[in-house]
């Protein structure tokens, strides 16, 4: 059961904007006749400034009386919430951003929100500034950046365009990134890599923190619709062409069929304890190219030392062929990768252009 101190927002009593339940909440960007304007908007500063310097931030409250799954998203931000520096929370316009740039304000986070347009749809300006505007709604500073996406792979084009983007705005302004993933992408994404022959989940923290890692996708979406934002729903989230989309809704209903039971928190656990293994033998891996340090090391290391010589991604068939070149050494060939060759010369191990 919601407790009232933990529905009153951070820093603050149960003062005016509360008492409304659900049902009567006013959406975000709507004041009542009378009332104060809500943080951003014209007539009040936002409430970063309304305590005076140095003091906590007072976020004017948004969300009603009793909102449960909204006090689930503030708790997995008030775990995580290690400092109060400040944030930079990538904005699609969707339920688990939306849901993030809120949480994190109702903890009194000082949030710059913005959302990233691909220009992959006829429409991405509208979503963007549509995106744009509920979060300045709530309180947060926010803007968009248009972004242009390399040919290829779009998924993994897009992903890369925008986490450029989203690392050079964050470091301008000196603040820490945050993105959305929910416990459903740590499975989606765990089924996938085990896939590429590298199960490895998504850490919570790091260049990149994920506050909702322990948060259902399902309870960001209820908690949208408890604070009565329009959440934007990607049509590429029901592109069958994508294998996201078809893990999502073919692959985990199977299982959960097979499995008698919600697959995603087993698969999020496994990928959080493979995170954790493959952090600590990153502590303990060497930078070489000796090929007598190398061979000391246990297979696991070894791997590390490889992608460590290599600045490109290595499957498992190109890591295999590469300890060969260590373990199994009898005169063979190089070893091709991503416009590079790995070749074995005398005692230590070379990484060349493949035209050379």
């Amino acid at each position: 059961m919601t407790s009232r101190e933990e529905s009153a927002p951070l820093g603050r009593g149960r003062g005016s904007g509360l008492g409304r339940g659900p049902a009567q909440a006013q959406a975000p960007g709507q004041a009542q006749a009378g009332a104060k304007p809500a943080p951003g908007q014209a007539g009040e500063p936002p409430a970063s400034t309304q305590a005076g310097a140095g003091s906590p931030r007072r976020p004017q409250p948004f969300w009603p009386d009793r909102s449960p799954a909204f006090l689930k998203l503030r708790r997995a931000v008030r775990a995580l919430a290690s400092s109060e520096d400040p944030v930079l929370i990538g904005l699609s316009g969707g339920a688990d951003s939306l849901g993030l740039v809120a949480a994190a304000l109702a903890e009194g986070r000082d949030v710059l929100a913005l959302c990233v347009d691909h220009g992959l749809q006829p429409d991405s300006a509208t979503v963007a500034a549509r995106a744009v505007a509920t979060a300045r709604s709530l309180g947060a500073e926010a803007r968009s950046v248009k972004v242009q996406v390399k040919p290829g792979n779009i998924e993994a084009q897009a992903r890369e365009a925008r986490y450029e983007a989203l690392m050079t705005a964050a470091a301008a302004e000196s603040r820490s990134v945050w993105v959305a993933h929910t416990m459903d992408d740590q499975a989606e994404t765990y089924l996938l890599g085990s896939l590429r022959g590298r199960a490895v989940g998504m850490p919570v923290s790091g260049t990149v923190i994920r506050p909702f890692l322990s948060v259902r996708r399902a309870d960001t979406v209820a908690a949208c619709a408890e604070l009565g934002l329009e959440v934007w729903h990607d049509p590429m989230n029901a592109d069958l062409r994508f294998r996201r989309v078809r893990v999502r809704t073919e692959v985990l209903p199977l299982l959960a069929d097979i499995h008698g039971g919600d697959p995603v928190p087993p698969l999020a656990a496994a990928a959080s304890l493979a995170r954790d293994d493959a952090a600590a033998l990153d502590a303990q891996a060497i930078a070489t190219a000796q090929v007598a340090e190398i061979a000391c090391l246990p297979v696991a290391l070894r791997r590390r030392a490889y992608l460590a010589l290599v600045d490109a991604s290595l499957g498992p068939r190109h890591l295999e062929a590469i300890d060969s070149l260590v373990m199994d050494w009898h005169g063979q060939g190089p070893v091709a990768v991503a416009g590079f060759q790995v070749r074995r010369q005398g005692a230590e191990l070379r990484v060349i252009p493949r035209s050379t």
